[in-house]
C-alpha cells in the first residue's frame, strides 16, 4: 500500500522530535534541549489502529531574528515536507505562543493541507486554560499533549485519522533496493543524493556535519524503486564530543544494517584516509555490498595515469574487502553519476545470486584438486562438500573434516575460486566452516 504522509512541523524546540519518537515508538529522531538539532526531514512508517502512514520529522522553522544559510535551508526542507504531506501536525509550546508560531500557521493555511494543532508540554489536562490562547492561530481545536510523558497521544492520533486519505496501491516494498551513502563529513554525500534525486532533498552546505539524521527517500527510476539513505558524516570516535554527534553516528550504523548496498563516498582531493577504511569496515562486517564512490574527481590535477594510481591506492587501503566496485564521479558536474544506480542494481543482483549444490561442489572439487590444502602438524584439511544456505550476502556452508585445519590463506583461495566461477562482484561472501558429524552406528 502507498501510505499517506504526515508531516510534523513547528518552530524550534517545541518538542517535534519527541512527539515523532513517541508516535513511531522508538528513539528514531535525535532529541536534545538545544534548538535546531533536527535539520533535515526524517521519515518513518508507523500507524494507529488499522491505519498505516509515513511520519516526517522536520527542522524547526524560524522566520525572525536570524537569517543564516542553515536557517533558510531548514525552512525550505520544512516547506518541501508540507508540500509532500497529505496532513500536518503543527506543534506549539503551551508555555509560549510566538510570532514564529503565527508565521508558521499562516504558511500552513496557505498550503491548503488539513492541519491538526498539537499544544505540547501540557501539565494539567483538566484545568489548564492556556491552550485556548491557540485558537487565535485559526487552525481549529487545539489538542493538548505531553510528548515527553506520552499523555493524550492516543487522542491526538484519533483526531489525525479523519484527515488522512485512503491509501493507494503501490509496489511491494520487497522489490525496492536500499542504498546507504556513508563517509566522513563533507565528502559530498548529500550532494550526491540530491543529484540522484533531482531535487534539494537534503541540506547541503560547505560546513561539515550539516546532515544529522539518516534520511530515507524513495526514488523511482525506469520503473525500479530505490530507497536512498543519506547519513551523517562519521568522525573518529575520539572526535565525537557532543551527544548529538554520537546519536548521528548510531543512526548511520543502523542505516547500514537496513541497506542492501553501502556506497562509501570518498574525497578525491583528500585521498584515502584511515577513517575511510574504518567506515568501509562497518559495511563489510554487516555483510553489505560495497561501492566506493570517489567524489570530487573534478578537483585534482590529473594526467593519463591519475585514475590508475588512485585505483592502486584503493586496492591497498581496502584489501580487506577486495570484492568492492569503484566509480570516479563529481557531484558538482554530474560526471558519471548516471552509472551509480546501475552499479547498485548489479551489486544487489550479485548479492542475491544462488548457485546449485552440484555447481558449487564441482567448483570446490576442481579447486582442491588443483591446489590441495597443506598439511598442518601431519593432518590435512578435507573439503567434503558445500551448500549455499542464504543470500545478501551469499552464505555458503562448507563441511570439512576439521575446521581448525582451515588456514586463512586457503580460505581466501577458495573464496577467489568461487568468485571466478560465480561472480559475486561487489558483495562479501559468508563462508561457514562446519565439521561433518559421523553418523551414529
Amino acid at each position: 500500500m502507498n501510505k499517506p504522509v504526515v508531516a510534523i512541523v513547528g518552530r524550534e524546540n517545541v518538542g517535534k522530535s519527541t512527539l515523532f519518537n513517541r508516535i513511531v515508538g522508538s528513539r528514531e529522531a535525535i532529541v536534545q534541549d538545544n534548538p535546531g538539532v533536527t535539520r533535515d526531514r526524517l521519515y518513518r512508517d508507523t500507524g494507529w489502529l488499522d491505519q498505516e502512514f509515513t511520519l516526517i520529522d522536520t527542522g524547526g522553522i524560524k522566520f525572525t531574528c536570524e537569517n543564516s544559510l542553515i536557517t533558510g535551508l531548514v525552512r525550505e526542507q520544512a516547506a518541501l515536507a508540507i508540500e509532500e504531506a497529505q496532513a500536518i501536525i503543527f506543534v506549539v509550546d503551551r508555555h509560549n505562543l510566538t510570532p514564529d508560531d503565527e508565521d508558521v500557521a499562516e504558511m500552513l493555511r496557505k498550503s491548503g493541507k488539513p492541519v491538526l494543532l498539537a499544544v505540547n508540554k501540557v501539565d494539567d489536562f483538566d484545568t489548564d486554560p492556556d491552550i485556548y490562547d491557540f485558537y487565535r492561530l485559526g487552525l481549529g481545536d487545539p489538542v493538548p499533549v505531553s510528548a515527553t510523558h506520552g499523555k493524550n497521544i492516543g487522542d491526538l492520533l484519533d483526531a489525525l485519522l479523519p484527515l488522512l486519505p485512503t491509501a493507494l496501491m503501490a509496489k511491494d516494498e520487497g522489490d525496492r533496493v536500499a542504498l546507504v551513502l556513508i563517509g566522513r563529513p563533507n565528502v559530498g554525500k548529500s550532494s550526491v543524493a540530491n543529484r540522484l534525486l533531482g531535487q534539494n532533498r537534503v541540506i547541503v552546505s560547505a560546513a561539515p556535519g550539516t546532515t544529522r539524521d539518516a534520511i530515507d527517500t524513495l526514488l523511482i527510476r525506469d520503473n525500479r524503486e530505490y530507497v536512498i539513505i543519506d547519513t551523517a558524516g562519521m568522525r573518529k570516535k575520539g572526535r565525537i564530543n557532543e551527544p548529538t554527534e554520537y546519536y548521528s553516528m548510531q543512526r548511520a550504523l543502523h542505516a547500514i544494517d537496513r541497506a542492501d548496498v553501502a556506497v562509501l563516498v570518498l574525497d578525491a582531493s583528500a585521498g584515502v584516509e584511515e577513517q575511510d577504511q574504518r567506515i568501509a569496515g562497518y559495511a563489510h562486517e554487516a555483510g553489505k555490498g560495497l561501492l566506493l564512490l570517489v567524489n570530487k574527481w573534478d578537483l585534482p590535477e590529473k594526467d593519463d595515469k591519475s585514475m590508475k594510481r588512485f585505483e592502486n591506492d584503493l586496492s591497498q587501503a581496502f584489501s580487506f574487502a577486495p570484492y568492492y566496485l569503484s566509480l570516479f564521479v563529481s557531484a558538482k558536474t554530474g560526471q558519471r553519476l548516471d552509472k551509480i544506480l546501475p552499479l547498485v542494481e548489479f551489486i544487489t543482483e550479485q548479492a542475491s545470486r544462488r548457485v546449485t549444490t552440484s555447481q558449487l561442489n564441482e567448483v570446490l572439487r576442481e579447486a582442491t584438486q588443483l591446489n590441495p590444502p597443506a598439511a598442518i602438524k601431519g593432518r590435512r584439511l578435507k573439503v567434503l562438500y558445500g551448500a549455499q544456505v542464504g543470500v545478501k550476502p551469499p552464505k555458503i556452508v562448507l563441511f570439512v573434516n576439521d575446521p581448525e585445519l582451515v588456514h586463512f590463506s586457503y580460505a581466501r583461495y577458495l573464496e577467489n575460486k568461487l568468485r571466478e566461477a560465480f561472480g559475486f562482484a561487489g558483495t562479501p561472501i559468508s563462508i561457514i566452516w562446519r565439521k561433518r558429524e559421523k553418523p551414529e552406528q
